[in-house]
């Protein structure tokens, strides 16, 4: 193996060449190694071409300094610790930073107990680009990097931590009475015209149950494979995420938002699997519902961009994943100069693929008619670079853990509009809970 070295001001960079060829060894070996850290953070493309990303994954781990807060003030004082620091920082927002922004509040139900926002800076980072493993490393812990990297592979790369088969009952905040009942209410004020569409989530969830943290995030990655797939251990609440959605990315001056809107389902016979796609495709329904959020996602970006360059470079293409095809657009914009990194989020929290449009009252309406508070659930995960860089995903098809609560919870929604059918609004959610469902009852094969 080859490496290099060079220095920065904050941190040192060493660069280790790697058998492309072990890739996904060296994945269970950087994962598994970060296991006995405090702080981790692990994002995965999981080979997805990503024409907009940096690497195929990276890892942050124990924290150097952190900021945890609730939402009061929350994008003053992530503004003010990112500024201050001026490196790389990772965490989240939850969902409910929205009340933040607007004259909003979160009173529902919460197992999880999440903060509502949380982010450090790690001082150890790890990045993996094809061939390369690049250590950033802060300069008091720099010694540490030849150690570290034997250790890492020193694991052997075939052991397996196999989920432990155990009795898991899982429950529901709403029956699917109750879920047509407060559909029922959210498509009268959508027939009143308070608003257009609105996405309406609801809770599965296990109590008194202690998981494997890793075991079961790699049981739901290697049936997901999805694009913005997270590992998140903070102290002792996990996300173990298998997102498809990119919340937004700013590079330089650019920033982009990938909404999704659009479910189908997979098939295993390809010429029904292509039919399944065009269906989607020509839905008018569907098509209705994306367009939508990229008019809401357009007016968001267009707060702190550069005049008439907001514009809308993707707009309801089908990507193909694992589990289902979804529809997604990509609008992009060039941010002014006098905007911070957290003001581009400020002034786009909560994305607008999880709340509805109009987004205020949506998310009044969401408020009323949700029975769980979401936090993390529909929130974001992810980082900053020193440059002021960022990429964040949506919380969505993921296993969220209280670890000494013992409490164990997966959400879904869909977006309703006049349109929906209230049952097949309810299929799609059991669609997209079916990956969380059949890990955490660790049935065996995925149909």
């Amino acid at each position: 193996m080859e490496s290099k070295t060079r220095k920065l001001n904050v941190r040192i960079t060493q660069t280790f060449i790697i058998d492309i060829d072990k890739v996904e060894s060296v994945k269970f070996q950087l994962l598994d190694w970060a296991q006995q850290f405090d702080e981790v953070v692990w994002l995965d493309s999981n080979k997805h071409q990503q024409k907009y990303s940096n690497f195929d994954a990276l890892l942050a781990v124990e924290a150097f300094t952190s900021i945890t807060t609730d939402f009061v003030d929350a994008f003053e004082k992530l503004n003010e610790y990112q500024q201050e620091t001026k490196d790389w920082l990772f965490g989240y927002l939850t969902y409910d930073v929205k009340n933040a922004t607007e004259n909003l509040v979160s009173q529902n139900s919460d197992g999880l107990e999440f903060a509502d926002v949380s982010f450090f800076q790690p001082k150890k980072i790890i990045l993996l680009k094809e061939d390369k493993l690049e250590f950033h490393y802060l300069r008091m812990v720099d010694d540490e990097i030849d150690f570290d990297f034997n250790e890492i592979f020193k694991i052997k790369s075939k052991t397996k931590r196999e989920l432990k088969a155990q009795k898991i009952k899982i429950r529901v905040k709403l029956t699917h009475d109750q879920y047509r009942e407060r559909v029922k209410k959210m498509k009268q004020h959508i027939t009143r015209g308070d608003i257009y569409e609105a996405n309406f989530c609801q809770e599965f969830f296990v109590t008194e149950t202690a998981i494997d943290p890793l075991a079961t995030y790699r049981a739901l990655n290697d049936i997901s494979h999805a694009p913005f797939a997270t590992f998140l251990k903070l102290d002792d609440r996990y996300a173990l995420c298998a997102s498809p959605e990119r919340y937004i990315l700013k590079k330089g001056k650019q920033l982009l938002s990938q909404p999704i809107k659009g479910t189908a389902k997979r098939s295993s016979d390809s010429i029904q699997d292509a039919q399944l796609v065009k269906e989607l495709e020509q839905s008018e329904k569907e098509r209705a519902e994306n367009i939508m959020i990229v008019d809401l996602v357009r007016n968001d970006l267009s707060k702190t961009a550069e005049k008439g360059s907001v514009k809308v470079s993707e707009l309801c293409r089908i990507y193909s994943f694992s589990q289902v095809h979804q529809m997604i657009s990509t609008v992009q914009s060039v941010m002014k100069k006098e905007y911070t990194p957290v003001d581009a989020l400020r002034t786009t929290f909560p994305m607008g693929s999880m709340t509805g449009a109009p987004k205020v009252s949506a998310m009044q309406i969401i408020e009323n008619l949700e029975e769980t508070k979401r936090g993390l659930y529909s929130g974001s995960i992810g980082y900053f670079t020193p440059e002021g860089d960022f990429d964040f995903n949506v919380v969505i098809r993921s296993i969220l853990y209280n670890e000494p609560k013992k409490y164990v919870s997966y959400s879904v929604g869909s977006a309703i509009t006049a349109k929906s059918d209230i049952d097949a609004e309810y299929e799609e959610c059991l669609l997209k809970a079916k990956a969380m469902r059949q890990v955490l009852e660790n049935k065996k094969g995925f149909n």
